[in-house]
Formats: structure tokens, sequence, C-alpha cells
């Protein structure tokens, strides 16, 4: 019978492997999605070196992944007295910055749409049609995450 510690252990190996899957979807590098995960799972500052062996890859691995996560505002960088490590732990706005990202790309979609339906004539009025719904969805998707970006949103202190 399995004790609650492997219980855990094993859930969270699950989850960081599944997360890691979701990030390749959404574009992102399979280990950066598993070191966000290992965050979020754990809740407390992970030292570098303890992410590199407990996702058992590399240090130059783990260095590009934690700077595509910083640079996103997704992590931040923390120290601990005494201790010369590196530590890091999911930012306080880290669904704000991801949803903002997701709004970005959304507008940046449109604007795509849009520029196409500039360049069409007159004459392709069906086409026209067609781009100006998919231009609408964006704008329905682009609400939708303004909302949801305010609604994740910490106030400022």
């Amino acid at each position: 019978m399995m004790d609650s510690t492997d219980q855990i252990d094993q859930v969270r190996d699950d989850f960081i492997t599944r997360m890691g899957v979701i990030a390749m979807g959404e574009g992102l590098p399979r280990m950066a999605g598993q070191v966000f995960a290992m965050l979020v799972f754990e809740g407390e500052p992970i030292a570098f070196g303890a992410l590199s062996r407990r996702l058992s890859v590399s240090r130059a691995t783990i260095s590009t992944s934690i700077r595509l996560l910083e640079e996103r505002g997704l992590i931040r960088r923390v120290n601990k007295t005494g201790d010369r490590q590196d530590y890091f732990q999911l930012a306080d706005d880290a669904y704000a910055a991801m949803t903002k990202y997701a709004l970005a790309g959304t507008r940046h979609a449109k604007s795509e749409i849009n520029d196409t339906i500039s360049k069409l004539p007159e004459e392709a009025e069906g086409v026209r049609q067609r781009l100006d719904t998919f231009a609408a969805f964006y704008d329905t998707i682009s609400a939708a995450l303004d909302d949801v970006a305010t609604r994740v949103s910490k106030p400022k202190n």
C-alpha cells in the first residue's frame, strides 16, 4: 500500500509531466512548463540546483527555462540569507502575466486579419465577411481575456 508521501510524489510528478505537455501545446518548451508546474505545486522557493536535480535535466536546460519564465513575468528570483544559490518562486502576479501574454497574442492575430482585410479588392465581399467574422471572434476572446487579467491581478502594495 502506498503511503501519502509516495502518493503526493506520484501526483506531483504526473502533474509536472502533464503541464510540460500543455506548455508545448501553447508554444513553450516542455521544460519551461515543467519548471513552472513544480514551482506552482511546491509553493515555496526552489534552488536552481534542486530544480535541475528534481527534473533530471542539465543546469543549462534549467537556465534556458528560467530565463524564459522570468522574461514573461511568471517566476521571480529570490535570495536566502547566507545562501549563495539562486532560488525561484512563482511571481506574485504570474496568472495575470499569463493572461496578458495570451491577450497580446489575440490582439496580434486580429491585427493580422485586419491587415489582410485592408488588402482585399472591393469585389471580395464573401472573403471580407468571413474575415470580419474571424476578427470578431478575436475581439470576443480579447474582451474575455481582458476581463480575466483584471480579475486575477493582485493589487500592488
